[in-house]
C-alpha cells in the first residue's frame, strides 16, 4: 500500500530515549525502532508526534508513594495506575524526541501526563478518558482519517492512543515493526501484549509490517 497524502498520516507515539535502553523506563530494544520509524517517515508526507512530559514528583512514580514499589497497581480517581519509575520529567534530554529521529515531517507535537496528578498514556484524552489533548479536533480539521501508529510502548500508549483513535472513528493501524512493547504479567497468565492485541483487534484495528508500506 502507499500512504495517500490526503487522508493518511503517521504518529509517533514517545519515541523518546526515557523509554530506550540506557531511559529511565527502558523497553527491551526500544532503540531499535528508530531506523524503522525514520524509513517511515520517509514514506509519509504528514505526522504528528508525542511526547510524554512529566513534573517532578508525578503521581504516577513510585517515588511519590511512599511504601510502594515500581510496578505496582493502585486505584486513583480515574482508575488502576500503575507506577512507574521516576521518568520523561519535562525539559530534561531524555524527555525530547530521540535525536536521531528525522522530524521534518513532524507537523505537530502533543505533549500528554503534564498535569501532576494525572497520568496520561493515550494521544488523544489523559487517563481519565475526558480530559482531551487537542490531537482529535487538530487531525479533523485537517482532513486525516487513517492513522499508521508506532512508537513506545505497544502495550500502553501506543495501545491506549489506537483505542481512543478507533472509538473516536479513524481508522488505524499500528506499524508492528516500528514498535516494542513491555509486557507486563497479567492476573490471568498472560501479558499485557496480549490483552493489548485482543482488545484493539476487537475494535478493528489493524497489525501490519513496514515493508507493506
Amino acid at each position: 500500500m502507499q500512504a495517500d497524502p490526503v487522508t493518511d498520516i503517521l504518529g509517533l507515539i514517545d519515541v523518546q530515549p526515557t523509554f530506550m535502553p540506557g531511559g529511565e523506563l527502558p523497553v527491551a530494544g526500544g532503540d531499535a525502532i528508530v531506523p524503522v520509524v525514520n524509513l517511515l517517515l520517509r514514506r509519509f508526507p504528514h505526522a504528528f508526534a508525542t511526547q510524554d512530559w512529566h513534573t517532578p514528583n508525578h503521581a504516577s512514580f513510585a517515588s511519590a508513594h511512599p511504601g510502594r514499589q515500581q510496578y505496582d497497581t493502585i486505584e486513583r480517581p480515574y482508575g488502576a495506575q500503575v507506577l512507574w519509575p521516576d521518568h520523561a520529567i519535562a525539559g530534561t534530554p531524555n524527555a525530547a524526541i530521540h535525536p536521531d529521529i528525522d522530524q521534518g515531517r513532524i507537523e505537530v507535537i502533543i505533549r500528554k501526563g503534564f498535569r501532576p496528578e494525572l497520568d496520561s498514556y493515550s494521544a488523544f484524552f489523559e487517563n481519565d478518558r475526558q480530559t482531551p489533548t487537542g490531537l482529535e479536533a487538530w487531525l479533523r480539521q485537517r482532513g486525516f482519517s487513517r492513522l499508521f501508529l508506532c512508537g513506545l510502548a505497544t502495550d500502553f500508549c501506543v495501545a491506549w492512543s489506537a483505542e481512543d483513535a478507533a472509538r473516536l472513528g479513524f481508522s488505524v493501524t499500528i506499524v508492528t515493526d516500528a514498535c516494542r512493547g513491555i509486557g507486563l504479567p497479567t492476573r490471568d497468565g498472560r501479558s499485557t501484549l496480549d490483552e493489548a492485541h485482543d482488545r484493539l483487534a476487537d475494535l478493528g484495528v489493524r497489525f501490519i509490517d513496514s515493508s507493506a508500506i
